[in-house]
């Protein structure tokens, strides 16, 4: 009878593919959107909430003033710093890390291919916060980055650098470049290996053609191999960008006094106990992200992941 039993569902999954899938994917799904998105829908209700400024309790009625808050010009400069250090980051990261995952895609063979792979990955394998607070003694005043600079009489080229207004500080580790150094540090690797999949992803008989036809090195890198790897810097990009854009600790750590999104969400919901205005900020990352997953989905982004 169990046999029976069994032999029916069994027909009944095979023959109604409907039915498994739904049973394969019903149980992430249901999680997914009530766990995730119900609680991320939870936040962003609360950004129609105020706080009563004198009792600092929570006043449950829909209102719009939240989001007008948002527009303030501080607010403004908050949001605009944030993206504008989340680009810069992406970019560095992605000149930084082409040259390598071309190598590791294209001319690292056996142990030599295994140890960049370790060491592109090595810093995944250690603390977050042991790496952060590593470089936080790096670029201190009396840091090693300060003692090399000195060896190799670069003090003065440091010292202007640390005095460009937006850039510098009185420190690496008190400045906007300080921040940005460690973001690229941290993300670099979420970029190496997406570009380098999509570049060994490449077909060696297009690089044989390429030179059959009379093209130049030069000509089949810009033409063939760089078109073929935008996906794979695309989706490299998705991370770098995002992880840059909502973490706080890094522009806790290092840097001055300059505030981003994730640090304002932070002390607003932490500090000052305003949730709902730490609700509504929390929208400007996530539309932003939503815009750029756009751009990076119309660049092939996703076919890299």
């Amino acid at each position: 009878m169990n046999g029976s039993a069994a032999d029916r569902l069994s027909a009944l999954l095979v023959t109604r593919r409907g039915l498994l899938l739904a049973l394969l994917l019903g149980p992430p799904l249901a999680w997914f959107g009530i766990v995730y998105l119900g609680s991320l829908l939870s936040l962003l209700a609360h950004g129609f909430f105020r706080l009563d400024d004198f009792s600092g309790q929570i006043v449950y009625e829909l209102g719009l003033s939240n989001f007008r808050e948002i527009f303030a010009p501080a607010n403004l400069d908050v949001a605009l710093r944030t993206i504008t250090m989340a680009v810069a980051v992406t970019l560095a990261s992605a000149a930084i890390a082409f040259p390598i995952a071309f190598y590791m895609a294209r001319h690292a063979r056996g142990r030599t291919k295994a140890m960049m792979y370790v060491a592109v990955m090595l810093p995944l394998w250690s603390s977050y916060l042991v790496r952060l607070y590593a470089w936080k003694l790096l670029l201190a005043k009396e840091g090693a980055i300060s003692w090399a600079a000195q060896a190799l009489h670069l003090q003065g080229l440091l010292d202007l650098l640390l005095a460009v207004p937006v850039l510098g500080g009185p420190s690496l580790s008190f400045s906007p470049l300080g921040t940005f150094v460690v973001f690229v540090y941290m993300w670099l690797p979420f970029m190496i290996l997406p570009i380098q999949a999509a570049i060994e992803r490449i077909p060696p008989s297009l690089l044989e053609a390429s030179g059959d036809l009379g093209a130049s090195p030069r000509q089949t890198f810009r033409q063939v191999i760089l078109p073929l790897a935008m996906p794979g810097v695309a989706a490299g990009s998705i991370f770098t960008f995002s992880l840059t854009l909502g973490d706080y600790i890094i522009p806790q750590v290092i840097g001055n006094s300059t505030l981003y999104i994730g640090q304002v969400v932070y002390r607003q919901q932490g500090v000052a106990g305003n949730l709902p205005f730490a609700a509504a900020f929390s929208l400007v990352p996530i539309v932003v992200i939503i815009a750029y997953l756009w751009f990076a989905k119309r660049r092939g982004a996703f076919d890299a992941l």
